[in-house]
Parts: C-alpha cells; sequence; structure tokens
C-alpha cells in the first residue's frame, strides 16, 4: 500500500507531533505491507526542515510540506497533494484544533477529509477529540454563551463532514457512544492508542537519585494551565525543600506568552525549571529523571499522549478528576493519584501521596508500566493496516 498522512511531525511544534512521530517511526517498518509512506505535513518555520533518512529495511517516505497552521486554504491543499501523489489510503492524524487556532480557519481545515474522500480516495481518521466533549472557554475558543453556541453548531457540521470518511477511528470508549447515537455513524471503531515505545525498555529499578522531581509536560495556556500546580508546588516546599518542579514544553499556539507569564507572576517560587521545547532525543532524560508526572489540567480534550508516556517510563501520575482523563485511566489499566481541578490544596496533596511513600511511587510505576507496555505502538499501526486492506477491498 502507498499511505498518504496528514499530522504534525518534529521539528513542528503542533499538537499531535508526538503521536505522529512514533506512529510513522513504526510504520516506516511494515515493509511487508508497505511500499511507500507519503507525509503530507505542515509548514514549518523559517530556518528548520524534515529529515527522514533511508535506512535498510524501511519503507521509503515522501515528504510534502502542504498546510499550514492558520491558512484558510489547508484543505484544498491537502486535496491537491494527494491528487498529485495517489495514495491507496489518507490517514488523517488531527483533533478539532490541528489546523488553527482561529474558528474559521480551523473549521476548514477539518473538511479536508471530507473532500478527499470526495475525490475518491480511500479516507482513514484518527481523531483524538470530539466537539461534545471539549470545554471550547478553557481550551481557547468560547467568549460567551453566544458564540460558544454558534462554535458548537458549526462543530457539529464539521462532525458529520468527518464522519464521511470511509473509518474514524477514537481511543475513548465514550467517543464512540456518543458519535454513534447522536450521528448515527456506522464507520466509527474503537482504536488502541498504545505505547510510544518499544517493548525492551525496563521498569526503573529505583527512585530516581537526588531531589523530589515533579514535572509536567505538553503545550500550557489553555486547558493545560500551570497556576494550579506551582500554587500548590509552594504550598509542599516547607516539607521538602530541595524539591523541584520541571515544567517541561511550550505555549499553546492558541496561547503565545503564556508560560513567560507565569514565569514572571511566580517569580518568588524557587526550585522552578522551564525547558522550552523538547525534542525527540530529550524526552527519555526528562521523563527518567522525574519522580512523578502531574497534569494539571482544567478540562480535557481526549486522549492524553503524555499518560501512555509516563507509563512507559514507568512513572506514577497525579491527575485531576476530569471525566475523560480518569475513564482512560481505569478502562487502560493505569494507577494514579487524584486531586479537585483547580485546587491547589487537593494537587500539594495528592502529590505528597506519592513523593512521601518511594514504596508506592515504585508500586504506581510499575502498574503504569504495565499499562503502557502492554499494547505498544507497532501492534497499533498492525491494527490500522488490516482496517487500511479491509477498506481497500470494498
Amino acid at each position: 500500500m502507498k499511505i498518504a498522512i496528514v499530522s504534525t511531525h518534529p521539528p513542528g511544534k503542533g499538537s499531535l507531533t508526538e503521536y505522529g512521530y512514533h506512529f510513522i517511526r513504526f510504520l516506516r517498518t511494515k515493509t511487508e505491507n508497505v511500499s511507500e509512506i507519503i507525509l503530507l505535513l505542515d509548514e514549518l518555520p523559517a530556518g528548520e526542515k524534515y529529515e527522514f533518512g533511508q535506512e535498510p529495511g524501511q519503507v521509503p517516505v515522501s515528504v510534502h510540506v502542504c498546510w499550514k497552521f492558520g491558512a484558510m486554504n489547508n484543505a484544498l491543499r491537502i486535496r491537491q497533494t494527494v491528487l498529485e501523489t495517489k495514495p491507496d489510503v489518507v490517514l488523517f492524524n488531527i483533533q478539532f484544533a490541528s489546523f488553527a487556532g482561529g474558528k474559521v480557519a480551523a473549521t476548514l481545515g477539518l473538511l479536508a477529509p471530507w473532500l478527499v474522500r470526495s475525490s475518491g480516495f480511500k479516507t482513514a481518521v484518527l481523531l483524538h477529540n470530539i466537539m461534545e466533549t471539549v470545554n471550547l472557554k478553557q481550551a481557547g475558543f468560547g467568549g460567551n454563551p453566544v458564540i460558544e453556541t454558534v462554535i458548537r453548531l458549526f462543530g457539529n457540521m464539521v462532525t458529520r463532514f468527518i464522519l464521511q470518511a470511509n473509518l474514524v477511528a477514537v481511543t475513548i470508549p465514550k467517543y464512540v457512544e456518543i458519535l454513534e447515537a447522536k450521528y448515527h455513524a456506522n464507520n466509527v471503531l474503537l482504536a488502541p492508542h498504545g505505547s510510544f515505545e518499544e517493548t525492551n525498555r525496563e521498569m526503573p529499578s529505583a527512585v530516581p537519585a537526588g531531589p523530589p522531581n515533579i514535572m509536567t509536560f505538553g503545550k500550557f495556556g489553555t486547558y493545560k494551565k500551570v497556576e494550579v500546580l506551582v500554587e500548590a508546588f509552594e504550598r509542599l516546599l516547607p516539607d521538602h525543600p530541595t524539591a523541584k518542579l520541571v515544567i517541561a514544553g511550550t505555549d499553546n499556539p492558541n496561547v503565545k506568552g503564556y508560560l513567560d507569564g507565569i514565569r514572571d507572576k511566580y517569580a518568588r517560587v524557587p526550585n522552578i525549571t522551564f525547558t522550552g521545547y523538547v525534542s525527540e532525543e530529550q524526552v527519555p532524560i526528562i521523563f527518567g529523571d522525574s519522580w512523578v508526572v502531574v497534569f494539571p489540567y482544567t478540562s480535557t480534550t481526549g486522549s492524553s499522549g503524555v499518560l501512555h508516556q509516563a507509563g512507559g517510563y514507568g512513572k506514577p501520575v497525579v491527575l485531576p478528576r476530569l471525566g475523560d482523563l480518569e475513564q482512560l485511566v481505569i478502562e487502560e489499566g493505569y494507577e494514579g493519584e487524584f486531586f479537585e481541578p483547580e485546587s491547589p490544596e487537593s494537587l500539594a496533596e495528592a502529590i505528597c501521596r506519592v513523593i512521601d511513600h518511594p514504596e508506592r511511587m515504585m508500586e504506581m510505576g510499575s502498574v503504569n508500566f504495565m499499562a503502557a507496555t502492554g499494547l505498544p505502538i507497532t501492534e497499533v499501526v498492525d491494527w490500522y493496516l488490516i482496517h487500511f486492506e479491509q477498506l481497500l477491498k470494498k
């Protein structure tokens, strides 16, 4: 099969770059099923470029930079590139804000799967969130009730267009139920998320050396906000004066300057490190040094790749009591300490329940390691290939 993939990819810093990177990394090993991978990627800042070396035993990759975050014509450009490259199947690795932060451009970009399907190509969408479960205000799209209502209406319309794809995969059971009940969809499947790392990774044998290292990872400023974490960290410092807080990642594209504002606002709080963008090579170090991974979310917009990464490195996690995350933790076999969203006191207590008990920390890490490595992403890629082959037979 010639498979085209619409996604973000490092060194790009858009949403879902990690998932795109690892999915493509393992898809390149499937030489028995795949003859070529056609990557339809977004434009990079000046001076940056995509690099894909060709090694023996790998599927060849061609890169086509054919869309730009925030542009109005992304769907048309993607369709044109598909027409030129003629893949057998096109996979979209997307969520509702993949193509833009602005409402109009985001909506127009999400018409791309429908346009490609209408042009005669088999299409599959890996949809990481759905509009029905997104808190628009906290995700950076809401302003007032009228605007939110309009966005919901357009979101419903766009969802119907997305569901015109041959196959729509989601990673949370509730999403399947909503799409089938509300839209009467019969082409939605529950897809495994998978672990990003190879199965030969070993569970850490001890707590990392040094003072307690509390880490959070992501793109911050919308529903991922670190104020509650910094204030919780400040509360636990008197009892843990050597503890470190590592805020790993960047601003969400919708909230430029957010982390700079946090750095200024909490300049009084010691022992905080802002890493900035974390390259794939640095990810094992960031996770390996951490004692616990915290999710300072005020709402969720889908499954969490960071949760799977934390599990893959054998780390305990601290999460808010929010529907999607808590449901994901339970259903996929993870274990975590929970806190009340936006409560620094509750979060500080949850973190201390982990870092004050090394045996408990290792036990939670072991449970999460088993959950994360039980289904490596290479097997998830096989799952998609099986469904792609079925699509091509129809």
